[in-house]
């Protein structure tokens, strides 16, 4: 963010997160994907060659060196057989018909990137079928992403503040407002990027991936999941 944007953000009253937060947020979520990798017997070595994740970067995560992506931790979570509850909440738990969750408002589990500051709703909720998220889109050109992001599943933003343009692979990009709503294909790359001054804000929900069921039923062994990513998983 250029010393512009920032000025404006503060100007305009929005959020940042302290630098202190953000760091244990990282360190939080890295020591508990350590601890699911751990418990599944795998190297980082293996982790790698299932996930598709370079070990470096598996490294960087699990030592709080690096903010992962909302996109990449999908990939992780559903290649190493997490709910990605989980790794935010460590007494979730498996729950009963019937549930439900509230969420107070700046009370969601926050994850961060360069391009998105996420906070997962619901959080408490294991095994959901939905992932709802409050965003601020802080990225203002599709140069600061690092390619398309794509994941299995479909999903729906809805402007709650702001403006946005949507960039997907097959389409021209669409500017939205306060109000407006996308629903679409992830598989298809995407992204969204803020227009103005002031972050937008948005409401998101994504689909959970429905090949996780099929990782899931390969059991803990990585080669047998692997084998089933690469007849049919991205």
């Amino acid at each position: 963010m250029g010393a512009k944007r920032r000025a404006g953000a503060l100007a305009a009253g929005q959020e940042q997160p302290p630098p202190l937060e953000a760091y244990e947020e990282r360190v939080s979520l890295g020591a508990r994907l350590r601890r699911f990798r751990q418990d599944l017997g795998w190297t980082l070595e293996q982790a790698s060659g299932v996930t598709g994740v370079g070990r470096s970067t598996l490294s960087k995560i699990e030592n709080g060196q690096m903010s992962p992506t909302f996109d990449l931790l999908r990939r992780l979570t559903m290649r190493m057989q997490i709910d990605l509850v989980d790794l935010f909440d460590a007494d979730s738990s498996q729950e009963p018909r019937g549930r439900r969750s509230l969420t107070l408002k700046g009370q969601g589990k926050r994850l961060s990137s360069p391009t998105y500051v996420h906070e997962l709703l619901a959080a408490d909720v294991s095994r959901k079928k939905m992932l709802p998220f409050r965003s601020r889109i802080t990225a203002r050109s599709r140069s600061e992403f690092d390619g398309w992001v794509r994941h299995d599943g479909e999903e729906i933003i809805v402007v709650l503040s702001g403006a946005i343009e949507v960039h997907t692979e097959y389409y021209e990009p669409v500017v939205l407002h306060e109000g407006d709503s996308l629903y679409f294909d992830s598989t298809m790359g995407h992204c969204a990027i803020s227009v103005g001054e002031e972050d937008a804000q948005v409401f998101w929900v994504c689909s959970i991936d429905v090949f996780k069921d099929q990782v899931e039923r390969a059991g803990a062994d990585p080669v047998a999941a692997r084998g089933l990513l690469e007849a049919g998983g991205n």
